[in-house]
């Protein structure tokens, strides 16, 4: 084993090195002086050039660590075994100077592989003689027991002895303790050691057996050796260059790691920081539809004198502003945890039914414009009050209908339930949607985390979770990826007596109910053109027709088309004005229908998807206008001043028609 330092020696390396060298001399110069000369052949020469011109070019490097080992062990203890220990101790240290000089950059490691050699040699050669006495004898011996301990020996006393001098020396110039380095550089070389004492004596006992000429029969042995050898230092050399390469690896990974999260870190504070121009731009378009209520209304109280009008006109409004108010409120719970309660009962089951109405557009009507079937499943088993702010709560459950619908772009079953559970009440918003993998069910309370990409926000269930836990109620999410997902919240029951609950109850008693009949117009002059209001939604019927019947027109409601073509049978209208989605038959199938039997009266749709609308799926149903929500008043009282003009002009024309016959 050869030794070849990379780095600087230290003073105390440099010692152990100088010694290594005298003593290595030493042992050199007495093994030259004891060497029977009369014991010199040709085999030996024969087997000196195999040893310094053959096998001394076959080393093997140790991994990650620079020594190397020389596979002429073999030869050198076939000489030990035929000729003696000086002999092998002149043969050892010659192969090591020759090896060595090839490949150490520093002179001074020449010499220490020399003198390590050399101490190495002589020590296994003191152990032999003094178990088994004169080493030369051992090949002519019979094989038994004792031959096979003392090649045990030999193999074992030359490991440790040349393995623990270089050790030593390495320990001493990497700092680090002699055992630690031992094991883990020189410990498994051991084989190559064993596996030399056993060709050696299996070389000897061949020309102890056949003489001279069996030293021809070992080539193939010595050949054999050769090979295992060299594909052992391939495949040593292909371990150590794949384990470098995976450290190399591990460290490249390690740093881009660290690079990528620092890069994470940056995008998270532009990601806020665009989420907060993206918040701003969904606050301004939730009041321009605050606004956009009011001034239509302002606009309605403007053309009438009617107090009744102004008065309903003015609560709208108010009950607008308010709404834009506590938006607002929202915006500010999310800036600052607010922990004000400034809360009143609320009834679970009417927010329910509010909620179902409100998300009825988004799960139903642009559904159903997609082709998409979204069922809901209202079950309300709970009459239970919760104290609460009713606008925060609806807002919530708006919220996670929304995600829910979102979830589902291929449709499938919104479930919103209510029911008891001791003393609080369980809200649960299901859908069977996607669903959330592990990761991204974690964190879908925090704050800008979003999965719609620049669709979202990242906002709206972080601040549903405020809500909730200001009501002092706990959210559960249950999710599964392809098996949808399921929101429920807890809130705690209200103490509410019956003294509270009077003034409600007597209230909803006072109160007149409005029949919306589809077959109980208002009464007007049989002049006034007669208008069709086609709509499920009833605020939106009931400003129509306020804003028609402003313009002079007698309105008819319908809440949907097959009420529609039932007044058809009945009535003959002027104009027709019908949403798009409803329940049943759409307003475009609708419009086809009317088509079909009347093919001049004015049709008007209004939908949230006007600006959508084409103009070959108009030219198609045979519609007059597309009225795109949220519309003005203006735009509704030029479609019916347009409506009377040409019901005007159709009363002429059959007069004419009269009074030419």
């Amino acid at each position: 084993m050869l030794f070849r330092p990379d780095n600087h020696n230290k003073e105390f390396t440099k010692t152990y090195i100088w010694a290594t060298i005298l003593g290595g001399g030493a042992v050199y110069f007495l093994a030259a002086y004891g060497l029977d000369l009369r014991m010199v052949d040709l085999r030996f020469l024969f087997i000196v050039a195999l040893t310094l011109f053959v096998s001394s070019r076959i080393v093997i490097k140790i991994p990650q660590f620079s020594s190397h080992i020389s596979v002429s062990d073999t030869f050198i203890f076939l000489t030990l075994l035929l000729y003696g220990g000086e002999a092998a101790i002149l043969m050892a240290s010659t192969e090591a100077l020759i090896s060595s000089s090839r490949f150490c950059r520093k002179s001074i490691l020449v010499p220490f592989n020399w003198g390590c050699a050399a101490l190495s040699t002589c020590i296994t050669v003191c152990a032999l003689r003094f178990f088994f006495g004169d080493v030369a004898k051992l090949s002519t011996s019979p094989l038994s027991a004792r031959f096979v301990s003392a090649m045990a020996l030999m193999a074992l006393i030359q490991y440790g002895a040349n393995s623990g001098i270089v050790a030593t020396c390495g320990a001493l110039q990497a700092k680090k303790p002699i055992w630690q380095t031992w094991k883990k550089h020189y410990l498994w070389t051991s084989i190559t050691y064993f596996a030399g004492a056993s060709a050696a004596a299996v070389i000897a006992k061949l020309i102890q057996e056949f003489g001279f000429y069996a030293l021809v029969i070992t080539i193939p042995i010595i050949a054999i050796v050769f090979f295992t050898y060299r594909t052992y230092l391939k495949n040593i050399e292909a371990s150590v260059a794949q384990a470098e390469q995976a450290e190399r690896h591990v460290a490249e990974l390690s740093h881009y790691i660290a690079e990528q999260e620092r890069i994470r870190e940056q995008f998270s504070q532009i990601e806020k920081l665009s989420a907060l121009g993206e918040l701003a731009s969904g606050v301004a378009h939730d009041f321009n539809n605050t606004l956009a209520g009011i001034l239509g209304r302002a606009q309605l109280i403007q053309r009438t004198n009617d107090p009744e009008k102004i008065m309903r006109g003015l609560n709208i409004i108010i009950k607008t502003a308010e709404d834009g108010a506590k938006t607002v409120k929202r915006i500010q719970d999310f800036a600052r945890q607010r922990r004000d309660h400034d809360f009143e009962p609320v009834s679970i089951d009417q927010i329910l039914l509010d909620v179902s109405e409100i998300t009825r557009p988004r799960w139903k009507d642009r559904a159903e414009a997609s082709n998409i079937q979204i069922s809901l499943d209202l079950q309300i088993r709970s009459k239970a009050k919760v104290m609460g702010d009713e606008s925060e709560l609806r807002e919530v459950l708006v919220n996670m209908v929304f995600n829910a619908v979102d979830a589902m772009p291929d449709g499938g079953q919104l479930t919103l339930a209510a029911y008891d559970i001791d003393e609080s009440v369980v809200i649960m918003v299901a859908d069977t949607g996607s669903g959330m993998a592990p990761e991204v069910k974690s964190r879908i309370f925090d704050p800008f985390f979003t999965t719609k990409g620049k669709a979202g926000m990242g906002l709206g269930l972080a601040v549903s979770f405020g809500i909730i836990r200001r009501h002092e109620g706990s959210v559960k999410v249950d999710s599964e990826v392809n098996m949808g997902t399921k929101f429920m919240i807890s809130l705690p029951k209200a103490e509410v007596t019956e003294e509270a609950n009077l003034p409600e109850v007597e209230l909803a008693k006072a109160q007149p109910v409005e029949t919306n009949s589809a077959n109980t117009p208002r009464v007007f002059s049989e002049n006034q053109p007669k208008i069709l209001v086609v709509d499920d939604e009833e605020p939106v019927r009931e400003l129509l027709r306020d804003l028609l019947e402003h313009d002079g027109c007698r309105v008819y409601l319908a809440p949907g088309s097959r009420e529609a073509l039932g007044l058809l049978e009945v009535h003959q209208f002027d104009g027709i004005f019908t949403d798009v989605g409803m329940p049943g038959m759409s307003g475009w199938e609708l419009a086809h229908a009317i088509r079909q039997r009347n093919t001049t009266i004015p049709i008007a749709v209004v939908t949230g998807w006007g600006e959508a609308v084409g103009s070959d799926e108009q030219k198609e149903a045979g519609v007059d206008w597309v009225i795109a929500k949220p519309f003005h008043a203006e735009k509704i009282s030029e479609i019916a001043r347009e409506i009377t003009r040409q019901r005007e002009v159709a009363v002429k024309r059959a007069a004419m028609a009269i009074v030419a016959a």
